[in-house]
């Protein structure tokens, strides 16, 4: 068993969880479910395979993760970001179990190369191909941020290296769960680009490259700092075919026309067309805290929630 402590947020992820909890029970010392009080048999499958489960009421993914971070009993050196429906490959646990030991202590975090699958293709183009996150740190040395979307994990302190092993992103569902999904992610960075202008709520710093993966960076300077300032009716179509033409995306056949077109079109436009629409609903309020309401009662999101440990908890393991 290596040294480290293995996080997973869930909420009804049944089709996944015990796929990534054997990729990961034979690998990390702990395991810990943290789920949002799941009405499938997520909690039974986390149980019987060993997992620490606690429960917390969501509010968004990185208050949930933060939260996990505060409550969960972790004794680990390391601790590792995990999605349900992430694959750990048997290359990367090698790695991780051989090369995580060995680090020296200036190391600090550790990021994985993840690639996605789609309809069971793995998307090579697009400038999708490879994601490189920061998924590993030592236990007190990493947080996320405090965003409504698109939150990445950072290191306080110290330096990064990047590990070469498998890492997949291979979601299970159907097309209409992905176009759920999606529509609730283009509510929240909605949510994020307004905040940027408006700064209605606490927002964090800008990521350096010391204390996130290089990619990850230049990634949300980008979106933040040039494509977020283009009209959405032009910046949509425009990054489509950046993605599709110009990074050779129409070699991911099919399935990745399907994924291009929904993910890079479809997404986009509709995270500015929501933008659009709120700006509509705070037109009326001047006020930080009326715009706050405003937005909440328009969203039914709860932006005001102002700490990461809200919420009742309880906690088990299995026998």
């Amino acid at each position: 068993m290596t040294d480290l402590a293995v996080i997973i947020l869930t909420y009804n992820e049944s089709i996944h969880l015990e796929r990534a909890l054997l990729h990961v029970k034979h690998l990390a010392k702990e395991v810990f479910v943290v789920d949002s009080y799941s009405t499938d048999k997520t909690v039974e499958i986390a149980r019987a395979h060993g997992a620490t489960v606690l429960q917390n009421r969501f509010i968004n993914y990185a208050k949930q993760f933060q939260w996990a971070l505060a409550n969960a009993p972790i004794t680990s050196t390391w601790v590792m970001r995990l999605d349900a429906d992430e694959i750990i490959e048997p290359d990367l646990a090698d790695e991780i179990a051989t090369t995580l030991p060995t680090l020296p202590l200036g190391i600090t975090g550790v990021n994985l190369r993840r690639k996605l699958v789609f309809m069971d293709r793995t998307i090579k183009y697009g400038g999708r191909g490879i994601l490189v996150l920061l998924r590993i740190w030592r236990h007190g040395y990493g947080e996320i941020e405090d965003r409504w979307m698109d939150e990445h994990m950072i290191v306080r302190e110290g330096k990064t290296v990047t590990f070469l092993g498998g890492f997949s992103d291979h979601n299970l569902n159907d097309l209409t769960f992905f176009t759920d999904k999606h529509n609730k992610y283009a509510t929240r960075e909605a949510i994020d680009a307004l905040n940027q202008r408006l700064r209605f709520m606490p927002r964090p710093e800008s990521m350096s490259v010391e204390r996130s993966s290089f990619q990850a960076a230049v990634k949300r300077y980008v979106k933040e700092e040039i494509y977020n300032r283009v009209p959405f009716q032009i910046s949509a179509g425009a990054y489509f075919l950046y993605r599709y033409v110009v990074k050779l995306g129409f070699l991911d056949g099919r399935e990745g026309l399907i994924y291009h077109v929904l993910q890079g079109f479809w997404y986009r436009f509709l995270v500015g067309a929501k933008i659009s629409e709120l700006e509509a609903a705070i037109s009326h309020v001047t006020k930080l805290e009326d715009i706050l309401e405003e937005l909440e009662r328009t969203t039914g999101l709860t932006l005001g929630a102002a700490s990461s440990s809200e919420g009742a908890s309880a906690a088990s393991t299995s026998g």
